[in-house]
């Protein structure tokens, strides 16, 4: 994982910089500022700019709930209410703009969330970078027999070796193809005088989805939980969760008593419906409940046994 000369320049001139603002800043996010955290073999996630804090969003819900008290527990009380019963404006009122490095497959994932604001590096501009995700052996898992969009079973080395030197091969193969169509030098001049070679937003149509792209994100706090709650989750596809996981550490960082509540009420929390409340109470009764007298769904009532830590959550989707 490596910035760019520009970037690194860009980082420079706006440390040295030294804005001054009188608007609230957080220096746990401040001290990170710019800094690309590593994810993946190539990819990275840094913070480029942000609005509002904790405060923010307890200066919000009071507009409605009248001014209350300043206290930090008592903001705290707040903020866990308003997470608790879902009033999620006030939380439209933090921003946060992310660099984002990461394999084509992980952002076509990624920008199912639409509440956000996008502008990536255009391979109709610029020339791709020859950077591509390959996983680890432990990470390459044959098919889920029981989850239709996971993985199972851990290959065998020989296995894994095998497919890590097909995806490795395939994807140096068609950077060299991609390289020979643009037929361009760095300076934009023509390798081969003789060829005019090809348009560079067609002969990007011969990369791999494993090649890497860069984008700026910008979202709100609530949408941004949105995100976490589905790509920090363990059923989520290991490249976006470890991407997941490094922007929740920095919510830590940026929110931390909102982030405490996302995670205590939604993201490490479960989520019963009306039947499976019902047979929670027939159980705290003492009544012997199984699947066919629980009125529930095989797959709801397998969730609701793994949520209750009394067996094994089966994925049937």
């Amino acid at each position: 994982m490596e910035l760019t000369i520009d970037q690194q320049r860009e980082i420079n001139e706006l440390t040295l910089s030294g804005y001054q603002t009188k608007r609230p800043t957080v220096s746990a996010l401040e001290e990170i500022l710019y800094k690309p955290f590593p994810v993946l073999d190539h990819g990275f996630v840094r913070v480029m700019d942000y609005m509002g804090d904790d405060s923010a969003i307890v200066q919000a819900a009071r507009v409605s709930y009248g001014r209350g008290t300043k206290q930090t527990s008592q903001d705290k009380g707040l903020i866990n209410y308003l997470m608790r019963h879902r009033h999620t404006s006030p939380f439209e009122m933090c921003e946060i703009k992310l660099h984002v490095k990461l394999p084509i497959f992980v952002a076509r994932h990624w920008v199912r969330h639409r509440t956000a604001s996008i502008n990536e590096y255009s391979a109709r501009y610029s020339i791709l970078d020859r950077e591509f995700y390959f996983p680890k052996f432990e990470d390459m898992a044959a098919q889920a027999t029981t989850n239709h969009q996971g993985r199972g079973q851990v290959l065998s080395m020989e296995e894994a070796q095998k497919a890590f030197d097909i995806l490795k091969a395939d994807a140096l193969k068609c950077y060299d193809d991609y390289e020979y169509m643009l037929n361009e030098n760095p300076d934009g001049s023509r390798k081969d005088p003789t060829r005019l070679g090809l348009a560079r937003e067609l002969a990007r149509m011969n990369l791999p989805v494993n090649i890497y792209t860069q984008w700026y994100w910008k979202t709100d706090l609530h949408n941004l939980f949105h995100f976490l709650s589905l790509r920090a989750e363990a059923h989520a596809q290991k490249e976006i969760r470890d991407y997941a996981n490094v922007i929740l550490d920095i919510c830590r960082k940026w929110v931390p008593l909102a982030t405490q509540a996302f995670e205590e009420h939604c993201l490490k929390s479960g989520r019963l419906s009306a039947k499976g409340l019902e047979v929670v109470r027939r159980m705290i009764k003492g009544e012997k409940v199984d699947r066919e007298s629980s009125g529930l769904m095989k797959g709801e009532w397998n969730e609701l046994q793994a949520m209750l830590g009394i067996g094994e959550e089966k994925d049937v989707r």
